[in-house]
């Protein structure tokens, strides 16, 4: 598989060209789509993306991978999830919101979209903080 490979559209022929979708935009669109589902904590990058965030730049294709090859896309979802929630039911919603995203804004049908839980995030301490102020 090449790394830069795009995605060509092959929908009718209008006669005024072709559409073709980076792989990116699609790491973006399933990144937003994942992180937007209620019980996802964040989503796992790798280091250059964590210093790229740092630096002010908002990386929505993190914890996303896209692998384009002759049997469909296949995407590969890395998220830390909320402590207390239900893996199973988080994970089955991240599916279905990604798909739907996809599907709606690049009419793309997806072959597999793989949750890879890799953390659980607890309550912080500043949160816990606040509560006992409130009191």
């Amino acid at each position: 598989m090449k790394e830069n490979k795009l995605l060509e559209m092959t929908h009718e022929e209008t006669g005024l060209g072709k559409v073709e979708i980076a792989p990116e935009v699609i790491e973006v669109i399933a990144g937003i789509a994942a992180s937007e589902v209620e019980g996802v904590a964040q989503m796992r990058g790798n280091f250059a993306s964590g210093v790229v965030e740092r630096l002010g730049k908002k990386n929505h294709g993190k914890g996303v991978k896209v692998d384009l090859s002759e049997d469909g896309i296949t995407i590969d979802v890395y998220c830390v999830m909320m402590f207390g929630v239900s893996i199973p039911t988080v994970a089955q919603r991240i599916q279905d919101n990604t798909r739907q995203a996809l599907y709606n804004m690049t009419a793309l049908e997806i072959n597999e979209i793989n949750i890879h839980v890799v953390g659980i995030q607890f309550e912080t301490k500043s949160q816990e903080i606040e509560i006992d102020q409130e009191m």
